[in-house]
């Protein structure tokens, strides 16, 4: 009997994660096709010159506990204090042992738990700490209403937002409809245009107004100002040190894991799992047509790097390809569904990597660092007059980054694909993010070392445009058996990288237990009690 295929659309989270799964609980093949060179997707880690740099900012945290276990499976968390642990003498929880279990192994070993001085694959204890800037000030993400943003804000600033908070709590918006709404409900009108609206719009270029609340449930869900002044007041007088924290709000989370050389370290070493089991990963090889037979997807149509093209067979599609491109891809589809998916809209990134000696922002919070700088994992530019929507400090995220002594930092632009940020030279790219570093304080251009780009299209699948009739796309795509879309694009849906390995887990498990609904692939990250704010 021959054996089954399973043909996979990306090599990013999702891809990965269903290749896997499928390697480790059945007898199918996995055959992974990625357009791209790389391994990840925007959960890659790009390097540059001995210096590695996270797209957009990965932390490994995940209320369930079946991802916690699947990603310590992969890298074991340290057993040793890391390289910044032991120069600034800090504690941090630390793992005796690790179990281990194989592809295809039903029961696992214990080992000890690896030392992050001594061996590389080994994950990382790490806190969280990141804040907004604005007003040229510091004020606490998500944001708090304690003592320092209150002096922050000012008395009348302050006495405006919790008059309002009490009005909108008297009088919600009762059809919320969009983003905005769901703001307004949660905040007050009064915070949501001081902390949330010009941010909002600086992400997704569009009016709050004109985006759906589904966005809102998915990103920051329960998250209110009653929560954050009752989370504020628990931390005065305990802090979770934990790396489960399940009962936090996930906005809340103190603690988070992080592989040693950052994301694109785990999905590199899940990709060397699954080529030494028998799966394939071809990179640079671009799926451009799906073939079918009434309602089962039988093969694609595949261009390899020197533009050739080849058929291959499929008893399974797994497809983290954006929705837009697979309804382009599949023959036979209805003009009104093509037509829908025609409309669909993304959001696309730029990353600046900038190399410096050290950074003009002082360090002035009560947390030691490594050359005193300022502790943040990353930060929000909430200044209305810079682009730039995020600042990432990579040396806050692993002492095992940055080479020699450096400062790394990515200077995050939202933009879309041929738009002026968008086709700006490296060289001129450089010269704008670097003027706005300088402009909010952070640093001097005369410090600066070297530096890079990255653009990664289709980061984030928007909710407006063609989305609020989603649902046509979902309902046609279901009816083929064999077809699992899964992932961020694949489903069109913001999700976090756990959501996104959660729908892949579901999608091999419906295959094993004979499951042909889709229903429970699509109520991953659909519960408002389950959803990170990263």
């Amino acid at each position: 009997m021959k054996d089954e295929i399973a043909v996979i659309i990306g090599a990013g989270p999702a891809g990965l994660t269903a290749a896997y799964q499928l390697l480790d609980k059945t007898t199918i093949k996995p055959v992974i096709f990625e357009a791209t060179g790389d391994i990840g997707g925007i959960s890659k880690t790009v390097e540059f010159n001995g210096n590695r740099m996270d797209i957009g900012g990965h932390r490994f945290f995940s209320k369930s506990e079946q991802i916690m276990d699947w990603w310590k499976n992969i890298l074991p968390l340290q057993g040793a204090p890391a390289r910044d642990d032991i120069l600034l003498d800090r504690e941090i929880p630390l793992s005796e042992s690790s179990s281990i279990k194989p592809i295809g192994n039903r029961e696992s070993r214990t080992y000890p738990s690896p030392d992050p001085e001594k061996t590389d694959k080994v994950m990382l204890n790490r806190n969280r700490v990141s804040r907004i800037l604005f007003l040229r000030k510091f004020f606490d993400y998500p944001i708090s209403l304690n003592l320092k943003t209150l002096s922050n804000l000012g008395l009348v600033k302050t006495i405006k937002i919790g008059l309002s908070y009490i009005k909108t709590s008297i009088k919600p918006v009762r059809d919320e409809k969009s983003l905005e709404d769901f703001f307004i409900n949660r905040f007050g009108r009064e915070l949501y245009e001081t902390f949330f609206k010009d941010y909002t719009e600086k992400v997704w270029g569009v009016p709050c107004s004109e985006i759906k609340a589904d966005w809102g449930a998915q990103r920051i869900k329960g998250l209110s100002i009653s929560k954050a002044i009752a989370h504020s007041i628990k931390n005065i007088y305990q802090k979770d040190r934990s790396t489960s924290q399940k009962k936090v709000e996930t906005s809340l989370i103190g603690q988070f894991m992080y592989p040693k050389y950052g994301p694109g370290q785990m999905w590199e070493e899940v990709a060397r799992q699954i080529t030494g089991n028998g799966g394939e990963i071809h990179r640079n090889h671009e799926v451009v047509e799906l073939s079918r037979e009434e309602d089962r997807i039988t093969g694609v149509k595949v261009k390899d790097e020197n533009g050739d093209l080849k058929t291959y067979q499929a008893d399974y599609i797994f497809s983290t390809m954006p929705v837009k491109d697979l309804i382009e891809s599949l023959p036979g589809v209805p003009d009104d569904i093509r037509e829908i998916a025609r409309g669909l809209m993304y959001r696309d990134f730029i990353t600046a990597g900038i190399l410096l000696d050290e950074l003009k922002i002082k360090n002035q919070s009560k947390i030691e660092t490594i050359k005193d700088i300022i502790p943040d994992n990353w930060i929000y530019v909430q200044e209305k007059d810079v682009k730039m929507g995020r600042i990432q400090i990579f040396n806050n995220w692993s002492p095992y980054m940055v080479q020699d002594d450096k400062i790394l930092l990515g200077l995050e632009y939202f933009a879309n694909e041929g738009d002026e940020l968008w086709n700006m030279r490296d060289e001129d790219f450089i010269s704008f993010a670097t003027s706005e570093l300088s402009r909010i304080s952070v640093a001097d251009k005369k410090d600066i070392i070297d530096s890079f780009v990255v653009r990664m299209p289709k980061t984030y699948p928007a909710y407006f445009g063609s989305y609020e009739n989603f649902d046509v796309i979902r309902n046609y795509t279901d009816r083929f058996e064999n077809l699992f879309l899964i992932g961020r694009n694949g489903m069109h849906r913001y999700n976090n990288m756990d959501h996104s390995m959660l729908t892949a887990i579901k999608a091999v498990d419906n295959i094993i237990n004979h499951i042909t609904t889709k229903d429970n692939l699509w109520a991953v990250n659909a519960e408002e009690d389950y959803h990170e704010g990263n």
